[in-house]
């Protein structure tokens, strides 16, 4: 019980900075959502039970847009997709008899960010140490909704562009620190980039959904990093 105390407190540690990453993305949806006409309770639904920063944006871009139920189903499926990938990866860190139970709340719980630092984690990765940085980081994102919903149109235009860029600046938070200690970690993102730049500029190509456009890249260059840069297991 104290090691699963222990390794709670660290991942809610390590959380922290997501859930202020999170409150700052969160509150521009939370306003975006109050413009869709979505209600404070319907917001915070929406983000307690979905938690993904492109997918929601998207739903309520689609709500606004008169979309049927299944366009919304279909468009979630492929935008978060890559959560997929995500959980596969994070089940060779965990033991092989972390029980179901563990699994599925481990999965409900990720997201790009809790997957970084949750993939970061040394050695064997036991799930209260992701639930310590999801039962932060999730309840980051809900309050920067309930906050961004209440707050409506008082901020000025300029102010909700500014606060619509801070996923990016998480992001980066997230990726920097690891690259500047592997070279071939730096190279991958860069690599990633040139790729999503070219996916983005390409005929043909620039036609693909995003959501499949970061399948199809996590897939291959991941996989062509894995095949000759095999991540050795530790000796214990």
């Amino acid at each position: 019980m104290e090691s699963k105390m222990n390794m709670w407190r660290t991942g809610l540690k390590n959380g922290i900075p997501i859930a202020l990453g999170y409150f700052a993305v969160s509150f521009t949806f939370g306003i975006i959502a109050k413009q869709a006409g979505l209600t404070p309770n319907e917001a915070v639904a929406m983000s307690g039970t979905n938690f993904t920063s492109a997918g929601q944006f998207a739903g309520v871009t689609l709500i606004i847009g008169g979309a049927t139920f299944l366009e919304m189903a279909l468009t979630q499926l492929i935008i978060n997709s890559r959560y997929f990938l995500m959980s596969f990866a994070l089940s060779q860190k965990i033991a092989p008899n972390t029980p179901m139970i563990h699994r599925f709340i481990m999965a409900f719980g990720i997201t790009d960010e809790v997957f970084a630092v949750s993939a970061a984690a040394k050695g064997r990765l036991h799930p209260f140490y992701t639930y310590g940085v999801a039962s932060i980081a999730l309840p980051g994102w809900i309050f920067g909704t309930l906050t961004g919903v209440i707050a409506g149109d008082l901020l000025p235009p300029r102010a909700v562009s500014a606060l619509s860029i801070a996923l990016y600046g998480m992001l980066l938070a997230v990726i920097i620190p690891p690259a500047r200690g592997n070279k071939v970690i730096a190279s991958l993102i860069v690599i990633s980039m040139a790729s999503s730049l070219l996916f983005s500029q390409l005929p043909v190509l620039n036609e693909i959904s995003s959501g499949v456009k970061i399948i199809l890249l996590t897939i291959i260059i991941a996989g062509i990093a894995a095949y000759f840069f095999p991540v050795k297991e530790d000796e214990a």
